[in-house]
């Protein structure tokens, strides 16, 4: 049986204000536009549960990967105060870099809101042994830096150009493991490609919480293996779930998926035989989806990519 979904052909972010987010991720992060901000399809608010929602879209690239921020007006929720890396709203994007300490000082300059303690952070070779840093762009969204010492991992981005190669992956904290790995391993085909149980010091200056120990899962979809996904599930301290799921793809505390599928419709109704909620646009042409924590993710077809 072939894979639900075959790549993540992007990332989606809401934010209040699409001038102040170019800037930061163009200035600190070297991200670039991919054409002129534009009027939200009308498909993407009618899967989002808006139809006829006011909203303006600003698509960047870094490397191959894509992220389209979205702004509507009016807004919804703001991101909250202040949420600790164990919290499910939690969900960053990582950047691998060339060289950790000027990518650090290009984007120190900005002043971001730091996650880590104490700078980037080395971590032992039982938790991967890679250099990495935790902070937040002006909405409170999380973002990584992150260096790989060789192997595979940093052979997938030898050949990239530049400082800031890409997103190699995002990462969410989720409540339990088991109901993780039946919605996105078992329904949508991600493959369980690298399991790890990380603690110590270093991995809680890097998380900003005390006495970190984390199961990490990195599952990679039915095609290309880069940008994958990653599983946080704190063992300690212990994630509590919000009930219900309390944001939106309006509200600035959400980051979706874009997955690419062979066919969006038949996708949605796998989904809603599984019991998830899942909302097809009139067109057929995009759905939106929630996991066991309430992660966001969108659907669309081969000929869709992050652009529709």
């Amino acid at each position: 049986m072939s894979a639900l979904v075959r790549s993540i052909a992007g990332f989606e972010r809401t934010v209040a204000d699409l001038t102040r987010t170019e800037a930061f991720y163009r200035d600190g992060l070297g991200f670039s536009r991919v054409g002129p901000i534009e009027p939200l399809p009308a498909a993407i608010g009618d899967a989002y549960g808006s139809p006829g929602a006011v909203g303006s879209r600003l698509t960047m690239r870094l490397g191959r990967q894509i992220v389209a921020f979205l702004a509507f007006d009016p807004p919804g929720a703001p991101y909250p105060d202040a949420p600790r890396a164990t919290d499910p709203v939690f969900q960053h994007l990582a950047i691998p870099v060339r060289a950790m300490e000027a990518a650090f000082g290009q984007l120190s300059r900005l002043s971001p809101t730091a996650v880590s303690v104490g700078g980037p952070q080395d971590l032992p070779k039982t938790s991967g042994g890679v250099t990495a840093y935790k902070f937040r762009d002006p909405d409170g969204h999380p973002l990584e830096l992150i260096a790989f010492p060789g192997g595979p991992a940093a052979e997938r981005w030898q050949a990239a150009p530049g400082l800031f190669l890409g997103i190699d992956h995002s990462a969410i904290t989720v409540t339990s493991l088991e109901a993780a790995l039946a919605f996105h391993a078992a329904l949508l085909g991600f493959r369980v490609a690298q399991r790890g149980l990380n603690a110590g010091e270093a991995q809680a200056r890097l998380d900003g919480v005390p006495d970190p120990v984390v199961d990490v899962l990195g599952l990679e979809p039915g095609g290309p293996a880069t940008p994958h996904l990653e599983l946080l599930h704190y063992r300690q301290p212990a994630t509590e779930k919000p009930t219900p799921a309390p944001f939106g793809p309006r509200d600035r505390a959400t980051t979706r998926l874009v997955l690419e599928t062979a066919d969006v419709v038949k996708a949605v109704a796998a989904i809603r035989q599984a019991g998830h909620p899942v909302r097809l646009s009139a067109d057929g042409s995009t759905a939106y989806a929630e996991g066991p924590d309430g992660h966001g993710l969108r659907l669309v077809g081969p000929d869709g990519g992050a652009r529709r």
